[in-house]
């Protein structure tokens, strides 16, 4: 029997999409310190807040999105949320001080927030069930790409230019993402319920989803570390005096992603969660041990390897996981409340990990993170245990 059709039009155009938002988000990450420093004459706590408000702005409005989302329609939201991405993405060459900035990646955030939110409904309904662990491994791959290409970029671009030019190549990613947001089929991405009867409704049971809880928690738990891969593994590649290589360990992060995509995605759907979970954070571990034992470029760039094909398969399967156990009304408030967790998780850990790091050191501090994730193995267990049939999905 044949498959259903995976990459159709509008899985790419809503995978292009979430590409080019989340490279907007890379690039700025890592050339927004440098602006704050150097242009804005802050300071490295000053610095840290361009990121820390942008993304208490985005776990915020995800609270409500998922609400918005389903009441309504996801393209309207969806495009909503593009237009204000794209209105904040030209506002960065007029910020004249901090507080002008800060203000800016609080709106910023918000579209940001509503988009990811929105597009992450979109997909969960193009995709067939029969290949849920697959496309979902896909779409989670284009913000993989971003993550590699976008601070990669950023850096390039501030090194032969300035960061005036950084702000324009933003600006034009962003107009990118809204015009393709724009071709999206209508019949794809409906209103389930009229606008006019829309209330909004902050009770908790509308604030996150339950049935997506645990899984989202469980992700929490490892995005902490992860944290401390994002915030420090370039300051790391300093320590060790190969700071010229820094930046290709997303490059090789996420050739591995798009190298063992195919296989991960298809083995998910076909042996369920566990078969990928458990050897995931097996990998992912390995990864960080070998982060803490890197002397030189090789190793180093081997571990970004590892920790590629661990932790680049275990997140997309905890979003799968979450999505799917999701009633369809409730998927737009599924994603939206695993991203909030997740996000949590990433700016909790950069502070924790942060004072770790300062009394442990770096190698320290990614050894103890290995034996941190081998721990998951019980948390994920647990998680499983507590629901029948964990390793099988709803039919949605």
């Amino acid at each position: 029997m044949n498959k259903p059709a995976l990459w159709t039009k509008s899985f790419i155009g809503i995978s292009l999409t979430n590409f080019f938002l989340f490279m907007t988000f890379y690039f700025l990450l890592v050339t927004l310190p440098v602006y704050v420093l150097h242009e804005l004459k802050g300071s490295e706590t000053e610095a840290g807040l361009a990121t820390t408000v942008f993304l208490i702005s985005a776990i915020l409005i995800r609270f409500v999105s998922g609400q918005w989302v389903e009441h309504f329609g996801k393209k309207k939201v969806l495009i909503a949320s593009l237009v204000i991405f794209f209105i904040a993405s030209i506002l960065y060459p007029f910020t004249n001080g901090l507080a002008a900035l800060l203000v800016l990646r609080f709106f910023h955030g918000i579209g940001f927030g509503m988009a990811t939110t929105a597009a992450g409904a979109v997909v969960a309904d193009i995709i067939p069930n029969s290949r849920r662990g697959e496309g979902m491994g896909y779409y989670v791959m284009s913000m993989n790409l971003a993550m590699a290409i976008g601070p990669f970029t950023g850096l390039a671009i501030m090194n032969k230019w300035d960061i005036q030019a950084g702000f324009t190549v933003c600006a034009a990613v962003a107009l990118i993402a809204l015009l393709i947001g724009f071709s999206m089929k209508k019949d794809t991405v409906d209103s389930r319920q009229p606008a006019s009867r829309f209330k909004l409704d902050l009770s908790p049971g509308n604030l996150i989803e339950k049935s997506s809880l645990p899984i989202a928690l469980t992700g929490t738990f490892f995005a902490v570390v992860y944290s401390a891969i994002l915030s420090f593994v370039s300051v790391y590649a300093e320590e060790l005096q190969i700071g010229a290589v820094s930046g290709f360990f997303f490059v090789v992060y996420a050739i591995v992603i798009v190298l063992s995509r195919p296989f991960t995605g298809r083995w998910f759907d076909r042996y369920g969660a566990n078969a990928i979970v458990y050897p995931s954070i097996v990998l992912f571990a390995a990864g960080l041990l070998l982060l803490s034992q890197a002397g030189g470029a090789g190793l180093f760039l081997v571990a970004a390897g590892v920790i590629g094909l661990g932790w680049g398969t275990l997140f997309p399967g905890f979003q799968t996981i979450a999505i799917s156990k999701a009633r369809p009304e409730k998927k737009a408030l599924a994603t939206a409340t695993f991203l909030s967790l997740f996000d949590l998780g990433i700016g909790f850990g950069s502070f924790i990990m942060g004072i770790a790091a300062s009394g442990l050191g770096f190698k320290m501090l990614y050894a103890a993170s290995a034996v941190y994730v081998l721990a998951g193995v019980i948390v994920y267990y647990f998680v499983q245990k507590s629901k029948k049939d964990p390793d099988h999905f709803p039919q949605l």
